[in-house]
């Protein structure tokens, strides 16, 4: 990392809003963490509170700002808000940029309401936004870079390839209200009739207790669903994929998924609802590997799917332009747009 590779007298010092990846991190963060911390021109610096309030930055990127506040109450809680404001301050103060990768559209409601202020106040402050598709929306004026989510093939590239159980559809991810699963099997159910042998395999991790029930309650009339309500590894998830013929994720709003493009890194075709985000990417990957179904899903759609994944489209989805490689490149020219924005003495 010196003059010739970086372009600059020396690297720009950019921290990440993450620590180091754990085994039940995001894909996303392993991947990001790898690609920048091979990307010449940059010092890449994981998450730490005393680098962060103390260390030489350039820059600091921030991908789920709600995380700085953590969970806990009493002393854990008192603490966390401290270094909150501490933080706060020391970037008021300084020349240090903010770069904000924009993974969802709307900041969480669920919080505090000083924690909503701080949202709000890192949303004004931030220098540069990255976007992981050209559709986000933006507040005027703001300066960003379009930077795809990564595909996930070299992720999974050592998880033994299983063939597709003929006539089974999948669920897989996280199971959370929003992620319409409880309407899902609600549907499929409805396919009793014309589809006796029609399946329909549920995986991943329930966020509650309620949810579960009410997922087993729900499921227990239909012996054609299985359910694996547990946490997946990323093997796991992988042959839960791949196990299926297509992945159904009727998501009661969807703009930037990950688990879409997991699918399709593992060449499974997937049943999306229709957005414009959608619609531009199927016209990336290539044709019959994006259905799309429109207002709420219905038994035609899962019927519809179902019988056009009978044959799987020729080759393999085009995910040419999500190679992590560039990934890491984008990233610098970003940091470097946003520490230049600060520097001119931008507010």
């Amino acid at each position: 990392m010196g003059n010739k590779s970086g372009g600059s007298a020396r690297p720009i010092r950019v921290m990440q809003s993450f620590g180091a990846p754990r085994p039940t991190s995001n894909p996303y963060v392993h991947m990001l963490d790898d690609a920048l911390a091979a990307t010449p021109g940059v010092e890449h610096v994981r998450f730490d509170r005393r680098q962060a309030l103390f260390g030489r930055l350039d820059a600091i990127q921030f991908h789920w700002p709600e995380t700085l506040f953590g969970a806990g109450t009493g002393a854990k809680a008192l603490a966390r808000r401290a270094f909150a404001v501490a933080l706060r301050a020391r970037i008021s103060l300084g020349r240090v940029a903010i770069i904000r990768t924009v993974h969802n559209v709307e900041l969480p409601n669920d919080v505090a309401p000083w924690q909503r202020r701080y949202l709000e106040w890192v949303e004004r402050r931030t220098d540069h936004r990255i976007v992981l598709n050209d559709l986000t929306e933006l507040p005027e004026g703001a300066e960003s870079t379009l930077i795809p989510h990564g595909h996930y093939r070299e992720w999974f590239a050592d998880v033994e390839k299983t063939d597709a159980a003929p006539g089974t559809l999948g669920f897989v991810g996280l199971v959370r209200r929003y992620k319409g699963v409880e309407d899902l099997i609600r549907v499929f159910r409805d396919t009793a009739d014309v589809a006796p042998d029609l399946r329909l395999h549920i995986a991943g991790n329930p966020t509650s207790a309620g949810i579960a029930d009410e997922v087993r309650e729900s499921a227990k009339a239909d012996g054609r669903i299985e359910l694996d309500l547990r946490y997946l590894s990323e093997p796991d998830f992988a042959r839960a994929v791949m196990g299926s013929s297509g992945i159904v994720l009727p998501y009661r709003f969807m703009h930037n998924s990950g688990t879409v493009l997991a699918a399709l890194s593992l060449n499974r075709p997937v049943l999306v609802p229709r957005t414009a985000v959608n619609d531009a990417l199927s016209a990336e990957v290539g044709r019959g590997w994006i259905t799309m179904f429109d207002d709420e899903l219905a038994d035609s759609d899962l019927l519809a799917f179902a019988e056009a994944i009978r044959t799987l489209p020729e080759g393999e989805p085009d995910l040419s332009a999500r190679d992590w490689d560039r990934a890491g490149v984008a990233h610098r020219d970003a940091f470097r747009r946003a520490i230049a924005h600060r520097r001119a003495g931008a507010r």
